[in-house]
């Protein structure tokens, strides 16, 4: 065998030991479900064959994929706790659950259904699971108290209807948990209409039921949303504080002031070749270069500012109107600082205030 082939082989192995889904593996996942799926139409009977032997090649690739990963963890001394892990548990359904379907004697055709479960694959590396994680567990008790409301109100709204209705419509409302499913399909306010009440007050019990599956379900995405829009807070906190604490000028502040100044920053990612401000326009906001480049059209040159630079701040200062035109030159992150803030900022930190003054009356200088 050739060297290039074997290490062309080490490094596929390599990358197949790592935890996250390669591209390969998000290839034989999509082909393997696909092929599954042609698997149990008839008309597809042509390529029977074909499928057959894709499928066969996506079960190959999980399992050698799992004797990878089990190897590596082994050698590290990790074995046990993979195996116990969400992605070990997973690895080894997608390797051994189609194999073990068919020793047992299922039909084939039965057996490749398991391969949906190939699917589970991929959702450690869907984006944001860990925030929506993090959101469930900080926000279950209450979650938790409105599913329990959401319990109750089933239960009761079932007993009612079975005691208002049973006389009525025996077949339907003959039993609570017959009355369960009306319940159930009345307070998710899907109303299939295959079980409707005909009493006056079993009816009002129906208002009332649907009246509560908005307000619970109204509260279910609202206790959801606030919790995202922390999470999100928090994030954002996190990255403008690592994009502020890069900034050389306001590297001598202390971790206080960076919060405080963190909080009234907002980031923007902007491409290269970008009009930041036009010449001319009204000033409400200075900007600081966290990372990348900017270059000020002024008259007769150009001059490029870069990483821990800031500009804008004349407009602040003073004349309110915008004295050049600013664009980025390549992928930059902007920390944006609003006028209102601008004065709160410079009010709380003298220091900072003294900072700008002297660089703005320094490039005025410049630019005369």
């Amino acid at each position: 065998m050739s060297k290039p082939l074997i290490s062309a082989l080490a490094q596929f192995a390599a990358a197949t030991a790592g935890r996250n889904m390669t591209k390969t593996a998000y290839v034989a996942v999509g082909v393997g479900v696909l092929s599954m799926v042609l698997l149990t139409d008839n008309r597809a009977n042509e390529a029977r064959g074909w499928v057959n032997g894709l499928l066969w090649v996506c079960l190959v690739y999980f399992v050698f994929e799992w004797l990878i990963r089990l190897r590596h963890m082994a050698r590290q001394g990790r074995l046990s706790l993979y195996m116990s892990s969400s992605a070990g548990i997973v690895d080894a359904i997608g390797a051994l659950a189609v194999p073990l379907a068919l020793v047992l004697g299922v039909e084939p055709k039965t057996a490749w259904l398991l391969s949906v479960l190939w699917v589970l694959k991929v959702v450690p590396g869907i984006p944001g699971l860990r925030q929506l994680r993090r959101v469930l567990v900080l926000e279950s008790g209450p979650l938790v108290s409105v599913l329990v409301i959401f319990l109750m109100v089933i239960f009761l709204a079932s007993v009612a209807e079975y005691i208002l209705e049973r006389d009525v419509q025996p077949q339907t409302f003959g039993s609570v948990p017959a009355a369960l499913w009306w319940a159930v399909v009345t307070l998710t306010t899907t109303g299939y209409g295959d079980v409707v009440p005909v009493t006056p007050l079993g009816r009002m019990v129906a208002a009332l039921v649907m009246i509560s599956g908005l307000g619970v379900f109204g509260l279910w995405t609202g206790i959801l949303a606030t919790g995202f829009a922390a999470e999100t807070r928090r994030d954002n906190f996190l990255k403008t504080w690592e994009s502020v604490s890069k900034v050389p000028f306001f590297a001598a502040l202390g971790p206080a002031a960076i919060a405080d100044v963190t909080h009234m920053l907002r980031t923007m990612e902007l491409p290269a070749r970008t009009l930041v401000i036009r010449k001319g326009t009204q000033g409400d906001c200075m900007y600081f270069i966290a990372a990348g480049e900017v270059e000020v059209d002024l008259p007769g040159k150009k001059v490029q500012l870069g990483e821990g630079a800031f500009f804008g701040e004349m407009a602040l200062l003073g004349n309110n109107k915008r004295g050049a035109n600013v664009s980025t030159t390549k992928v930059s992150r902007l920390l944006v600082l609003d006028l209102v803030d601008f004065r709160v900022l410079m009010a709380r930190h003298p220091d900072l205030a003294e900072t700008i003054d002297a660089e703005a009356k320094r490039r005025a200088l410049e630019n005369n």
